[in-house]
């Protein structure tokens, strides 16, 4: 049975140590690399003073390739 998707505002909540845009896309990279789970459902704007206006793509880009 798949696990439900990975919201990404549990991943900020897990990450609260990442105030920056740039370190919260290597957090979803490495938890992409872990491979628990297949979907992401980003279920809200990260607010950080660098999220820029394409941070959707990015975040979905970031989990779907991983670290490669």
């Amino acid at each position: 049975m798949s696990l439900p998707p990975m919201l990404l505002s549990d991943l900020i909540i897990e990450h609260s140590e990442v105030s920056m845009f740039v370190d919260l896309l290597v957090a979803i990279r490495k938890r992409a690399e872990q491979g628990e789970r297949y979907m992401l459902e980003v279920d809200l704007k990260p607010d950080y003073p660098d999220t820029p206006r394409n941070w959707e793509f990015l975040i979905e880009e970031a989990f779907v390739w991983g670290e490669r």
